[in-house]
């Protein structure tokens, strides 16, 4: 059974939003100090490899000639000039990428990379995510939805269940591709520990019928929340509500309380790597399939590919694979399909171009936010620093005793300032510039908040160290088009 998403932590007060979100979009370009930026949403990761080399013609002709990954397996497109816009629009268009422009901001569907794909892959659940995002591209009322509420599906293996989801849906035994036979899904809203047992052919409608008791609870509350944890507390919502919403829709679910065969999960929720037989999602390498093919896993160095990269993995899918690529959370991308004997040499190839490729890797768990120049409220070109750091063969700072619990798997991310865009959930060690230099903490779900550093900008920052473990960071006051 998979882990249940992490506890919430203690917080403040959930946020009033006076007006809706600016999340970037295809269509809606966010200005950012190295020109406009373009978020092209992927749901579950999937692109043809026709669909890449779009985007890559996009970013070659329009933007600054790099593709970035986000941690919900989109790609962002940076350094676009004034007046592209229906350029790119076009461009996507074209490719099949903006399958309805009223919904582009909302397909936010995150998968299991690896479902149906490895040796002893637990469930396929693309048909899931495919479904779920005909339904949300047909539905007048989920275009209420902001353009961070996130749906999340976990194949069964616990890798993408506890990445911060507003509405989780896990299979809990074998679904075929169709989505119509096999075992059935548990259904989680927020971070309600508590579950709903649904039929798997059922998961798709079950999954918009709780977004939109969600935007039924949001309007009631009045405090304009974009996301379940955002709620006041007289209007949480649990799966109880969500039951009522199901019942409605002619879906029949089951209430499933916490600790009646649905684990809970503490410390350590959301770090990859322990997934017993499964294969680990967020690893680079060869994953062997039940078909005697092979598929290639490879991480891009701080989410960023080139244009050449991107290219290169494109025409490797086309060519030798399945016409088909997969974005992970983890800033990398799977290429399916490939002969057995094809995998090792193409795999050494993808590394001499400079992706990530070994599990060894000292870029393996280690992220940093765009930073300077790219953004003007970074104090640092942070990527430039974990650059310098890790080529130095010193990636975290030094300063943390030796007595300060570390989780093995637990990622590395370098922030330019304390909104520390794109960071990891669960347990990660924060790497923050402030006035003083960097500080480190190892940041856990249920630890106590930190004391904000100080928010003066400094010239260089110099490495320095905390080892205190803090809570996930609160932003409350985060601008509205806060990367992911």
């Amino acid at each position: 059974m998979p882990p249940s998403p992490s506890p919430r932590p203690r917080r403040a007060e959930p946020p009033v939003r006076a007006r809706g979100d600016a999340c970037p979009g295809a269509l809606r370009l966010h200005p950012a100090a190295d020109g406009h930026l373009a978020r092209v949403r992927i749901p579950a990761g999937d692109l043809t490899a026709h669909q890449a080399q779009a985007l890559a013609d996009a970013a070659d002709l329009l933007g600054d000639g790099r593709l970035s990954l986000t941690s919900r397996g989109n790609v962002e497109l940076r350094g676009l000039p004034d007046g592209c816009g229906g350029r790119l629009a076009e461009l996507l268009h074209d490719a099949g990428l903006l399958p309805s422009e009223r919904h582009e901001r909302i397909r936010n569907i995150l998968a299991s990379p690896l479902a149906g794909l490895d040796l002893n892959t637990p469930a396929d659940v693309r048909w899931w995510a495919r479904r779920l995002d005909e339904l949300l591209c047909a539905s007048d009322s989920a275009t209420a939805l902001s353009g961070r509420f996130l749906f999340v599906l976990d194949d069964g293996r616990g890798d993408v269940a506890a990445l911060g989801g507003d509405v989780t849906l896990v299979a809990e035994s074998g679904i075929t591709g169709d989505g119509t036979t096999g075992g059935g899904a548990l259904l989680r809203v927020g971070d309600d520990p508590a579950a709903l047992r649904i039929a798997g052919p059922d998961a798709p409608r079950a999954a918009l019928a709780a977004a939109e008791t969600f935007l039924t609870a949001a309007a009631a509350g009045d405090t304009g929340a974009w996301r379940v944890r955002e709620l006041p507390d007289d209007h949480a919502l649990s799966v109880r509500d969500v039951a009522e919403g199901l019942r409605a829709a002619g879906i029949e679910a089951s209430y499933v309380a916490e600790g009646a065969g649905v684990p809970y999960v503490a410390e350590g929720a959301g770090v990859p790597g322990s997934a017993g037989a499964y294969a680990d999602s967020s690893a680079p390498g060869i994953i062997e399939g039940r078909d005697g093919r092979r598929a290639l896993s490879v991480l891009a160095p701080l989410g960023r590919l080139s244009v050449a990269q991107w290219r290169l993995l494109a025409s490797l899918a086309a060519d030798e694979g399945s016409g088909e690529l997969r974005l992970t959370p983890w800033r990398g991308m799977v290429v399916p399909g490939l002969p057995a004997a094809a995998a090792a040499p193409r795999l050494r190839e993808l590394a001499a171009a400079g992706l990530v490729t070994d599990p060894s890797s000292p870029w393996h768990r280690i992220g940093a936010c765009t930073g300077r120049p790219g953004c003007a409220k970074s104090r640092t070109d942070v990527r430039a620093d974990v650059t310098a750091a890790v080529e130095a063969g010193a990636p975290l700072p030094p300063g943390l005793p030796v007595s300060t619990p570390v989780p093995e798997a637990a990622p590395l991310y370098w922030s330019g300032c304390e909104r520390r865009c794109g960071h990891p959930h669960g347990t990660w060690i924060d790497v923050l510039a402030t006035e003083a230099g960097y500080r480190v903490t190892v940041v856990a779900p249920d630890a106590p908040r930190p004391t904000p550093p100080a928010t003066a900008t400094p010239t260089a920052p110099t490495a320095t160290a905390t080892a205190t473990a803090t809570a996930p960071p609160a932003t409350p006051g985060t601008p509205e088009s806060r990367p992911e």
